[in-house]
C-alpha cells in the first residue's frame, strides 16, 4: 500500500533570455544543476523590492535554496498528508500544513517546520470544484479564484466596481462553502506597450513585447518562448525592431504554437533568420550577469525576479500559485502564479526567474507599477514556463554557474564526400562540463556553416580546387573550443554550378483533412539535376521533400492557408518561388460527432497533461456525452481525470480517492459518460486534462475522444 499526496489540477544578433540582447547593444524540461550562492543581480532586485538590505536578500535566497531542495527530499508518507506548502522567508525555512499532530511529528523529525490545518489537499480540491462550479461561465467582477495554501481556504478575488445583483449572489453562495473572499477596486489586465528602447521584440506592426527563454527542439531548430497574446495570428513576422526591420523568425508556426486561453498564456517563436543565436544569458539591466542554468516550479513565499522591456528588473514575492484570474471578455486563464514585483505594458512574454532557474513567462499586471503591493489587484503574474516547455516539447537553453569552460576540441576531421562544388565532413563530438550546443565549421579562415551535430556539408565551392577546413564547439555559454586539426578536400572536376532550377509548375492541392494539406506540383528542370523541393505556408518552411507531392500536417480546421514551392539543386540554387496555391482545411465535421486528438502527452509526478479537440458542430451537445481516453498509467488511483467544455465548465470524469491506496494500472481504451449542463455548446475547443498527483509512477495521454 503506497501513500499519495493530493495536488490541485493544476533572442550575430542573440535572442538573450528576458531580452533581446543585440538590440540593446525533458527532454522537455532542462536539467537543474546546484549554483554556489545567489546570482548578485537576485540579490540586489530582491533587496530594492523588500527594502532589505543585500546581506538579508541573500540569506533570504540561500534559505530559499534549501527549502526547495528539502521538499524534493521529503519521503510519500509524508508528502501524501500536506495540505500545502511553501517558504517561510521570516523562518528560513520550508513550512508544511497538515492536519495531524503525528504528520506535525514526522515533519519535524525531518527538520522541517509544520503547521496544522483543517482543510487536507482533498478538502480544498473540492471546494476549488465548488467554486468554480458557482462561477461557470463567469460572475461579474470575480477575476481571479484559487487555493490560498497560507490560509487553507480556496480564495476568490472580486472588483467591486463590477458588482452586480448576480456578484452578490455568488458572494453569499462562495461564504457558505467557507472561500475567502477579497474585494479590490480595480484588476489585473494582460499587459502590451509602445516602448521603443531596450530589447523588446515585435509581432509583425503590432506594439512590441518581451522575450522570454531560448530553447530547442529535438531537431536542434531554436525557438523562444514569449507569451500566448503576443503570439496569438499564426505564421506572424517576428522582428527585432520596430518598423518591422530586423526580421528574427516567425511567430505561431502553422498556429499551433500560441495558446490564450484556460490552459494558459503561452507562445512559441521560431528563430529561423541567419545570424540570431540564442544565449542563456540573461538581460539584467545594469546588474550582474546571470546565466540560466534550468527551471524549477516556484512555491508560496519564493523570492522571484523578472526582466521585461519596461520595468527593466523587478522582483518581489510569490503570494499565490495555481491560481485562475478572469481578465473579461471570456477569457480565463487557469493555474498562473501571483507575485509582488513590479511589472508594466511591454514586459508581456519576458523571463521570470528564482535564482539562476528559469520559473516563468510574464501575462500581466496592474496598469501602473506599484512597488511591494498589499492588494491583490496589484499583483503581476505568470505562467509557469515548465508547462509551456512540455506542451511543445522544447529544451531550455542554459549554461552553467559562470560558465567559462570551453568544450574539448572536435575529433578525427575527416571528409566523406565531394563534387565540383561541394564538400561533406564529419568529425567526433566533443565534450563539455555543461553540454555541447552546436559546432561551427570554418572554410579557411571564414566561417562557412553551423551545425548541431556532427556533420555538415559546405556549399558553393568551386571546381577542382583544394580546401582547408576546421570546426570548433560551442556552448550555451557562448564558449568556443579550440579548433580542430585542418582536414583537407579537393572538388570535383566540373564547371561551377551556379543555375538554378526552373520555378516548379502547376501547384495545385489535391486534397484536404481537418489538420492537412496535400500538394502537387510538375517537376523544375535544373542543368545538373534537382536535389529537392522546399514547401512553404506563408513564409515558413512546412517541409522539404525529393519528388512532386508533398503533405503539410499540424494545421487548424477550417482555416485557409496559402503555400508556395522552391526547388533546388546539390550545390544550393534555388527556383523562384512557384505561383501561391491556397486551400482551405475541412471543418472536422463529418457527419458525425466525435472528434479526437491523436497527440502524445506525457503524464509526469504532480503535473497536469492537458489536450485540446476542437468540435465544429452546433446545437447543444447531446445526453450523454461519451469520452474515450487512450492513456495508459502504472497507478490509476493517482489521477484526477477531468472534461472542461469551450465554456469553461469542468465535469470530473475520475478522482483520486485520497488516504491511504493500493495502485492498479490505468488501462487505455477505457470510456466515460457525463451528463452536460442543460444547453452545453457542443462547438467550441473541449479539453482534457489528467493531473497525475502521486510519486513514482509513469503514464502517456496518446489520444482521447469526445463524441457530442
Amino acid at each position: 500500500m503506497r501513500m499519495r499526496r493530493i495536488i490541485a489540477a493544476a533572442c550575430g544578433p542573440v535572442v538573450a533570455i528576458g531580452v533581446l540582447a543585440a538590440i540593446q547593444g525533458g527532454s522537455a524540461q532542462a536539467a537543474q544543476p546546484d549554483t554556489p550562492g545567489a546570482p548578485p543581480a537576485a540579490v540586489n532586485g530582491v533587496a530594492k523590492a523588500l527594502g532589505i538590505s543585500p546581506q538579508q536578500a541573500r540569506t533570504q535566497l540561500t534559505a530559499q535554496d534549501e527549502a526547495h531542495k528539502r521538499f524534493k527530499s521529503l519521503p510519500p508518507s509524508l508528502l501524501d498528508q500536506l495540505a500545502g506548502h511553501w517558504f517561510d522567508a521570516g523562518a528560513g525555512a520550508l513550512t508544511v500544513a497538515v492536519t495531524t499532530d503525528e504528520a506535525v511529528a514526522q515533519a519535524n523529525a525531518r527538520g522541517v517546520k509544520a503547521t496544522k490545518v483543517q482543510r487536507s489537499r482533498a478538502d480544498l480540491d473540492r471546494q476549488l470544484d465548488e467554486v468554480r462550479g458557482l462561477i461557470g461561465d463567469g460572475v461579474p467582477g470575480v477575476y481571479s479564484w484559487g487555493v490560498d495554501v497560507k490560509n487553507n481556504q480556496v480564495g476568490v478575488t472580486v472588483n467591486t466596481t463590477r458588482k452586480t445583483q448576480a456578484t452578490e449572489k455568488f458572494l453569499r453562495d462562495v461564504k457558505k462553502l467557507g472561500a475567502g473572499v477579497v474585494e479590490t477596486d480595480s484588476q489585473q489586465r494582460q499587459q502590451a506597450g509602445t516602448v521603443q528602447t531596450g530589447s523588446p521584440w515585435w509581432p509583425g506592426s503590432e506594439s512590441n513585447c518581451s522575450v522570454g527563454f531560448g530553447a530547442t527542439d529535438a531537431n536542434g531548430a531554436k525557438h523562444f518562448l514569449t507569451a500566448g497574446h503576443c503570439t496569438n495570428d499564426a505564421n506572424q513576422a517576428a522582428y527585432g525592431q520596430s518598423g518591422q526591420q530586423n526580421r528574427i523568425g516567425t511567430s505561431n508556426v502553422g498556429g499551433s504554437r500560441s495558446v490564450n486561453a484556460r490552459e494558459g498564456d503561452m507562445g512559441v517563436v521560431a528563430v529561423t533568420e541567419t545570424g540570431w543565436n540564442l544565449s542563456a544569458a540573461v538581460n539584467t539591466w545594469g546588474e550582474p550577469a546571470i546565466t540560466v542554468t534550468g527551471s524549477v516550479e516556484a512555491m508560496v513565499g519564493d523570492r522571484v525576479c523578472h526582466s521585461g522591456n519596461t520595468s527593466k528588473w523587478k522582483c518581489g514575492e510569490v503570494k499565490y500559485t495555481h491560481k485562475s484570474v478572469d481578465y473579461g471578455g471570456g477569457l480565463v486563464i487557469e493555474d498562473l502564479t501571483w507575485t509582488t514585483a513590479c511589472s508594466l505594458g511591454g514586459d508581456s512574454g519576458g523571463g521570470w526567474l528564482l535564482g539562476d532557474k528559469a520559473v516563468g513567462l510574464h501575462d500581466g499586471g496592474p496598469s501602473q507599477c506599484v512597488q511591494n503591493p498589499t492588494n491583490d489587484d496589484d499583483l503581476s503574474i505568470f505562467q509557469p514556463v515548465n508547462e509551456a516547455l512540455r506542451k511543445w516539447n522544447l529544451t531550455l537553453v542554459t549554461g552553467g554557474p559562470g560558465d567559462t569552460t570551453a568544450p574539448t576540441a572536435p575529433g578525427a576531421p575527416r571528409a566523406v564526400s565531394t563534387t565540383s562544388s561541394s564538400v561533406s565532413l564529419a568529425w567526433d563530438a566533443s565534450t563539455d562540463n555543461v553540454g555541447v550546443t552546436g559546432y561551427e565549421v570554418y572554410n579557411g579562415g571564414a566561417l562557412a556553416t553551423t551545425v548541431t551535430g556532427t556533420t555538415a556539408t559546405v556549399t558553393g565551392l568551386k571546381p577542382d580546387n583544394d580546401y582547408t577546413f576546421t570546426i570548433k564547439a560551442k556552448d550555451a555559454a557562448g564558449n568556443a573550443s579550440a579548433a580542430s586539426a585542418p582536414v583537407s578536400a579537393r572538388t570535383q572536376p566540373g564547371t561551377a554550378d551556379d543555375e538554378p532550377p526552373t520555378t516548379p509548375g502547376n501547384p495545385r492541392s489535391t486534397g484536404v483533412t481537418a489538420s492537412s494539406v496535400s500538394l502537387a506540383w510538375d517537376a523544375s528542370v535544373d542543368n545538373v539535376g534537382v536535389a529537392g523541393y522546399e514547401v512553404y505556408n506563408g513564409s515558413a518552411l512546412a517541409t522539404t521533400v525529393t519528388g512532386t507531392t508533398a503533405t503539410v500536417t499540424g494545421l487548424t480546421a477550417d482555416t485557409s492557408y496559402s503555400f508556395t514551392v522552391q526547388a533546388r539543386d546539390a550545390a544550393g540554387n534555388k527556383s523562384k518561388p512557384s505561383p501561391a496555391v491556397s486551400a482551405r482545411t475541412s471543418s472536422g465535421d463529418t457527419g458525425g460527432r466525435t472528434f479526437t486528438n491523436d497527440t502524445d502527452y506525457q503524464i509526469r509526478d504532480f503535473q497536469t497533461a492537458i489536450s485540446p479537440v476542437r468540435s465544429t458542430v452546433t446545437g447543444s451537445a447531446q445526453n450523454p456525452i461519451t469520452v474515450k481516453v487512450g492513456a495508459t498509467h502504472t497507478c490509476l488511483e493517482d489521477l484526477n481525470v477531468t472534461l472542461v467544455a469551450p465554456g469553461g465548465r469542468w465535469y470530473p470524469l475520475l478522482r483520486t480517492p485520497g488516504g491511504n491506496y493500493s495502485c492498479t494500472p490505468f488501462v487505455s481504451g477505457r470510456t466515460f459518460t457525463v451528463v452536460p449542463a442543460a444547453g452545453e455548446a457542443a462547438g467550441g475547443t473541449w479539453t482534457l486534462r489528467i493531473g497525475d498527483n502521486g510519486p513514482g509512477d509513469v503514464g502517456v495521454l496518446s489520444s482521447w475522444s469526445v463524441t457530442l
